[in-house]
């Protein structure tokens, strides 16, 4: 870690003027710590320090001509709850980082390791997105994981039209160039495999957005090919939604149905609930959020219950305290914090969990 830190910070005071030259370069990062209390059920209650998806940042962006641009970034995560002195090391851009041109007329392409736009299509209702209480701790479990942010993807995303729609669509290859793994229907006539495998490692993702006014709407699709990683073929849907009904209330509503390859031991999920935020001044904001996970087998649903307020005392810090609840069936185990955050304190079969959270954010 203390390597990696270095190379950045050489590389950056280096290249910045270099770069500086030619190209618009901005720094930027954030600074999200919590201190909670966090209680199993069970056997686990005890205040815990978590880092929340702390990051450090570059972004370029270069006028090519007066309708193309050329942008990157590279973004690192920071976890300042051990300062990186962990057994599991850090690689280097390990969050969203990339590299691709944009145009007013044509719209957008970029390629590298970044949120795929299902993942991002949780934005309109994402009121504790890295927080304890984070609707991905009921949408993104076991072998239904899909939130992800996956390597080696060719997205593009359309200009702005029709008032304020996009469609968005990519494509992740990740690390496999080729499958040559027997699957059963890959033999040939004679019962034999000539190790020309079919490809089935790709993730397909489209998505449409609407967002204009106080209309806020995010669909998207996603499958996972049976080899793209290690859990399985799969697919899902997400629709996603808020609106302003005043300028100091929105509510919100997502809706997700996720599907598996081997429904026996991966059932379909449902995933759908409310959320809302309320302004009580410009500066402070209550919020909350109830989602069911209804998993199609006995005994295995859950429910995320999560309220909190949120004070910003300007444009680059606020503080927040939270409350959050999972209520689990006797075959259910998950947590309200397990996701966007370091903890890592996993849930108890049958028993429900719950934390309280009081946090601090810095965006520079």
């Amino acid at each position: 870690m203390k390597k990696t830190l270095c190379a950045l910070a050489v590389g950056a005071t280096i290249l910045t003027p270099v770069m500086a030259a030619a190209a618009d370069v901005q720094v930027y990062g954030r600074a999200h710590v919590s201190l909670d209390y966090l209680d199993d059920g069970k056997d686990y209650n005890e205040a815990n320090l978590s880092s929340n998806s702390s990051r450090l940042g570059f972004k370029v962006n270069q006028k090519v001509n007066d309708d193309l641009n050329v942008f990157a970034q590279i973004e690192q995560e920071i976890n300042f709850s051990s300062g990186g002195n962990d057994s599991k090391g850090v690689d280097f851009a390990t969050r969203d980082t990339f590299v691709g041109l944009k145009s007013d007329s044509y719209g957008q392409v970029r390629v590298g390791r970044f949120d795929s736009p299902f993942k991002v299509a949780r934005g309109p209702v994402n009121f504790f997105g890295d927080q304890l209480g984070d609707i991905r701790n009921v949408t993104r479990a076991g072998d239904m994981r899909f939130d992800e942010r996956n390597a080696n993807t060719i997205e593009y995303k359309s200009p702005k039209f029709g008032g304020g729609f996009n469609v968005i669509a990519a494509m992740s290859l990740h690390d496999g160039v080729y499958d040559t793994k027997q699957d059963p229907g890959e033999t040939n006539a004679d019962g034999t495999f000539d190790g020309t495998g079919k490809n089935k490692n790709k993730t397909y993702d489209l998505a449409v957005t609407y967002k204009n006014g106080p209309i806020d709407i995010a669909t998207a699709y996603e499958k996972y090919q049976s080899n793209a990683d290690s859990k399985g073929e799969r697919d899902a849907f997400r629709v996603a939604a808020a609106y302003n009904i005043t300028s100091d209330l929105k509510l919100g509503g997502l809706y997700q149905l996720s599907k598996h390859d081997n429904d026996v031991k991966n059932p379909d999920v449902q995933v759908y609930g409310v959320a809302g935020e309320y302004k009580l001044s410009s500066k402070t904001a209550l919020r909350g959020q109830y989602l069911l996970r209804d998993v199609d087998t006995s005994d295995a649903n859950a429910s995320l219950i999560a309220v909190g307020v949120e004070h910003k005392l300007d444009s680059a810090v606020r503080v927040y305290a939270n409350l959050a609840t999972v209520l689990n069936d006797k075959g259910s185990k998950l947590t309200p914090w397990q996701q966007g955050r370091s903890t890592d304190i996993s849930g108890v079969s049958g028993e429900d969990s719950t934390g309280l959270s009081l946090g601090f954010r810095y965006d520079f």
